[in-house]
């Protein structure tokens, strides 16, 4: 597809764009990216194509708080066919990808000792924190990097996941032991993957913060999740807990 608008700054491909880190991200660093902001549920509260400030006085004027609009998509990633289609969309409107976030993600609760809501919380959660960020990493490379690693590593081209310090550590809540694993998965796979993508110019990192913003301000996970596209480490875990930041 031809793209329709080209720019300078860099193209961010961001899920989880309604949930408290994507919408903090989308305020936070629109004005830094041209961002895909992709949500299930309720989009980021932010500028878009879709919506944006009015003043009732002016009511075609454009303010100054609607510059740098994020691109809203609405998906059920989980659906066949949706990583398809929002990466073509990012494709199409930007005419290329240099940042893939992958900050959508599920938390149930579900005892060991009730068998099947256990194993029902644990394929969902299996499939939307750790194998929906690895589909849509490769989708990106198949799609849009592949073929470009001089221009991957110029643009310095990376796939940031957001796992949870829970997949680091055992904490003494058994309920979520289920999505415990599952960002343990997605902290080994992320790190695999990086080593398949070394060839291609293109970096895989995780950030692992812990509960945000009770523990750690939202801020900070966002300045963090910044430093890493900024970077140069690939096939590293980034952990945040309230006292220090650390990469494993």
């Amino acid at each position: 597809m031809k793209a329709r608008q080209r720019s300078a700054k860099r193209i961010c491909l961001l899920t989880g764009a309604g949930g408290t880190l994507g919408a903090a991200f989308c305020r936070m660093c629109r004005h830094m990216y041209n961002i895909v902001a992709v949500y299930r549920n309720r989009p980021p509260p932010v500028p878009s194509q879709r919506q944006r400030h009015v003043d009732p006085l002016r009511p075609r004027t454009r303010l100054g708080e609607d510059h740098h609009p994020v691109y809203e998509v609405h998906a059920d990633l989980t659906h066949a066919g949706e990583i398809e289609r929002v990466v073509d969309i990012a494709l199409a409107r930007f005419g290329s990808i240099d940042l893939v976030i992958n900050a959508a993600g599920i938390a149930l609760d579900a005892p060991f000792l009730d068998t099947g809501r256990f194993e029902a919380s644990w394929l969902q959660q299996l499939q939307v924190n750790a194998t929906l960020p690895m589909k849509i990493a490769v989708t990106v490379l198949n799609e849009a990097w592949r073929d470009r690693p001089a221009e991957n590593r110029r643009r310095n081209r990376n796939v940031i996941n957001i796992s949870s310090t829970s997949g680091l550590f055992v904490y003494s809540r058994p309920v979520r032991g289920a999505y415990a694993a599952s960002k343990a998965a997605l902290n080994f796979l992320s790190c695999h993957l990086a080593t398949e993508f070394v060839r291609f110019g293109v970096r895989v990192n995780t950030v692992a913060p812990t509960t945000f913003p009770t523990l750690i301000p939202t801020e900070r996970v966002v300045k963090a999740i910044v430093g890493v596209d900024d970077g140069a480490l690939t096939g590293r875990v980034l952990m945040l807990n309230a006292r220090s930041t650390r990469m494993l």
